[in-house]
């Protein structure tokens, strides 16, 4: 195969957006950041619990695929992430896991 032939393939987006919208994927994506969420909440540090109790999974679709984030609410998270980096530790502690479940 040529390099030429590359330029002849092309994406369905229809295709691609009923894939990534699919309930399969949301809900796998659901399920992955649930579990960083709960890792998250876990190892919080907890002076009234606060901070803990606002991390939160929200799952958007803002362009053209669905977007899952962990989120702290509390007024005073970023704070807590800057001293701690729990959130960070979290995703990180969750990456390393899926990459040796493959």
């Amino acid at each position: 195969m040529g390099n030429g032939d590359l330029s002849r393939i092309r994406l369905n987006s229809k295709g691609m957006d009923n894939i990534l919208g699919s309930p399969a994927v949301v809900s796998k994506l659901r399920a992955d950041a649930a579990r960083v969420a709960a890792a998250a909440r876990a190892a919080a540090p907890v002076d009234t619990g606060e901070y803990r109790d606002s991390i939160q999974v929200e799952v958007t679709r803002p362009h053209d695929r669905q977007v899952a984030r962990v989120v702290a609410r509390s007024p005073h998270a970023l704070l807590v992430e800057r001293d701690t980096s729990n959130l960070a530790k979290a995703l990180a502690a969750s990456v390393g896991r899926s990459r040796l479940n493959r």
